[in-house]
This record gives structure tokens, sequence and C-alpha cells, in this order.
């Protein structure tokens, strides 16, 4: 059953920005960022001879096909999932769940290591720049271009890869006496934080899908092509820095920015958009203190920040195994095909809290009733002065960049084990740019 009717086209299209309007609009962390823990190691069944074909597997016989898939959308909730719709469906799919692949970086390496793979899809652009710009040497992608391919509207790689869902970091902060206690926070930057008088969550790691996120919407302010500190200004350094000094790890107790919230061990958090509602509906399950109120928040709210917020979209695509039959690859391409239609993503978003970027599935799902936490202005999208590329492109190019500084400098320590602050000005950013393997 659908969260509510139709009519979102314009709604979608303006209010997020995205592109082209008869095509459309697009999000999870099982989904694009990190995926909750899982039990199964690997998902592999047989489709019944009952299995309720639809769509090209109703006119062809899969059956005797095993598609190989990675991604890191595969809690176990996911991989179940997509098990059994798949087999009614009539494909034979094997994925290992999140207990075996946890992340991107881990999704993408098994999948360039093993070179046993069908299909790819979740991750978010960064990857999938990487992927399409070769940086995989055994991943390569086949041409393909899906019935829905329309639907996505710029959330694509024509004839390469397709949009998926769209998700996006968020600014949440608790409106009651564990918080603001009524105030209203408007920031220009998501920096701005550092300076808003009250405690923060912040991550106490580098790397994983969902830091990264929050660190690109941290440096979005401060970025500088010429700047020799991979492109980020000296200054964007020092406020992340501080939102690392000054804010509230909580070490491995917190499953992501979602629980120091929830129970009110933080006034302010970042958490992605993807099963937030579901997150707050399940809160009084884990605090005596939890947060209320999904679409009408009760106790909590997203901090207004002018720049918006760092989107990202996870994309489906085929590689090109060696070896392959011809059958086995129509087999691959009709459940990629069956995958990014309208019907199953909007059942995936019915199941797992996604907004997809198929315009139609969104439809479906929302109508004209779009949640909040997706009208807001997409900074992913905008162009880099001085670079000639969006922001979700910049990130991509120096992520290794960033990673390496993070690393080098130790940010991200666990709480009590803070390095001493660098000195600014005196750093050899050309070693620090570079693995400190």
């Amino acid at each position: 059953m659908m969260k509510k009717t139709l009519a979102v086209s314009l709604a979608l299209c303006m209010a997020l920005s995205l592109a082209a309007c008869g095509g459309g609009n697009s999000s999870d962390t099982q989904s694009g960022a990190e995926s909750e823990n899982g039990a199964d190691a690997e998902i592999n069944f047989d489709a019944g001879s009952d299995s309720g074909l639809s769509g090209s597997a109703a006119d062809n016989d899969y059956s005797d096909v095993t598609i190989r898939i990675y991604s890191n959308s595969n809690s176990t909730e996911r991989a179940l999932w997509l098990k059994q719709e798949a087999q009614n469906a009539g494909f034979h799919i094997s994925m290992d769940d999140n207990s075996v692949i946890s992340g991107d970086t881990a999704a993408v390496q098994s999948a360039n290591e093993n070179r046993d793979g069908d299909l790819i899809f979740g991750l978010n652009e960064t990857r999938w720049g990487q992927i399409i710009g070769g940086q995989y040497e055994n991943l390569n992608l086949i041409g393909w271009t899906p019935s829905w391919a329309d639907a996505v509207g710029e959330y694509q790689y024509p004839g390469l890869a397709y949009g998926i869902v769209i998700q996006n970091i968020l600014m949440i902060y608790r409106t009651d006496d564990f918080g603001t206690n009524g105030e209203e926070l408007r920031f220009e930057h998501w920096a701005d934080v550092v300076d808003s008088g009250y405690s923060w969550y912040r991550q106490n790691k580098v790397g994983g899908t969902t830091n990264a996120n929050i660190n690109a919407a941290m440096l979005y302010a401060f970025i500088d092509p010429d700047s020799p500190a991979g492109g980020v200004s000296l200054d964007g350094w020092k406020a992340l820095w501080k939102f690392c000094a000054d804010g509230v790890s909580g070490g491995d107790d917190y499953q992501y920015g979602f629980d120091p919230l929830n129970k009110g061990d933080v006034a302010i958090s970042e958490y992605y958009s993807s099963a937030l509602y579901g997150k707050i509906d399940a809160a009084a399950e884990s605090s005596d203190n939890p947060l209320r109120g999904t679409f009408d928040p009760e106790n909590w709210s997203l901090v207004d920040i002018d720049d918006g917020t760092y989107y990202i979209a996870e994309y489906i695509g085929i590689l090109d195994r060696p070896g392959r039959t011809e059958h086995e690859t129509e087999a691959v391409k009709a459940f990629a095909e069956w995958f990014g239609s309208a019907e199953t993503q909007a059942d995936w978003a019915e199941e797992f809290d996604t907004f997809p970027c198929n315009h139609d599935a969104a439809e479906m799902v929302y109508g004209a009733d779009i949640p909040g936490i997706y009208l807001l202005n997409n900074f992913a999208l905008s162009e880099i002065p001085g670079a000639d590329m969006t922001y979700a492109a910049y990130v991509a190019a120096h992520s290794a960049e960033w990673t390496n500084i993070l690393t080098n400098l130790g940010f991200f320590w666990s709480d009590g084990n803070a390095p001493a602050e660098p000195d600014w000005e005196n750093l050899d950013w050309a070693t620090l740019t570079q693995s400190a393997g």
C-alpha cells in the first residue's frame, strides 16, 4: 500500500533542482550510507515453478542463470527482501549481505578482486565516477539503456548506469529540553554548528559512506580549487578539526548520529534521510527520552541551512563479466530492467524508506506530499567556480586526498584520545595528501 497517492512531477523537478521534468527524481544507506549489521552471509535461491514471473522474465526462462550482485545496499533485511521479490519475478540471484561485505569500499573492492560480478548497485557518485573512469581494472560496464531511463532525469551516466535512489545528509536538532527549548536553528553553512553554542555529535573514524558525506557537507563552504590542501582552504580544515575536537562521539556506543540525539546526549546531530522516519517511529524502543513524530515532528526539526544539503544518488550498472554467455547477459539485463522499474522501486521505497530516482515510482509512493527532508537544496549538483564541475564530481576527484589528510592528521579520534591540534601554518600538504603507506 502506497504512502500517499499521485501527482509529484513539478514539485520534484523544482524542489530538488533535478533534471528534466519528463524524467524525474530521486534515496538509503542501507542504500548509500552504511548498512546495519546482518546475519545471513550470502543469499542464494532458485526460482520455483510458480514464481509469478513479471516483466522481461515473464517471457523468458532465466531460472538456469545465477546473477551475481555486489552492493553496499545490503542489510540482511534488504538482501532477504530482494531475494524473495526477485524469485517472485523469476530471477536467481547471489548477493552477500553486510555481515560479509559492509560499505561501499568493500563492495567495490570485492567486485574488483573476485571478478565474478554481473551487476552492481548502490554506492554513490564518487564510486560510480571512479568505476566509469576506469580506476578499477576489473570493473567495466557494458552498454545498456533501460526502458525507464528517462524517468530518472539527470541521475544517469547515459548508456552505462542509472539512478535507483537518492538520499541526503541531514542536520537534525531537538527542540525540547534536551535541545534548544524551542529556539529555531538556522545556519549559513554546515560548519556553523561549531559556533552554535549547543552540543553536537561527530563521527569517530575516517572512512565509511556516511562519514564521508558529512565531511563533504562540512567542507562545502571552504572549497578552493587553488588550495594545495586537497582543494580546501585552511579555514575548512580548521573548522572540521573544531567539529571533531568539541563534538561528542561516544565511541562505538552509537549507531551513527541517530542514537545520541534520540537519547538526549546531544542537541544536534547528523543523519541520513533514508530510514529516518522509520527510526523515529521505533525511537522509544531504545531511549527513555525519544524523538517523537515523523511527518509532523513534535520534538525535533531540521536545521535550516542556507547552503542546503549534500545529496547522493545510488545507481545500477551491469558489469562486463568475462565468459558470460549471451543468454546470461540477457538475464542480467532483464533483472536490472525489473529492479529499476517504477513498480519495484516503489515497493523498495515503501519497504525501506528510500526516495526513488524514478519519477514514476516517487509519484506512486508520495504523490504531491513530498517529505520536507527531500525538499532541501541540493548543493551536490552546484557548479564549483574555477573547477568546471559539480560539487559531487569535485568530491569524487578529491576524495582520496581528503581521506589521506584526515588519516595523516589524526582526525576522528575516539573520545579522550585527541592528538595535538596541527600547526596549521606550517604543514606539508604535498605529503599530507598522499597515503601514509
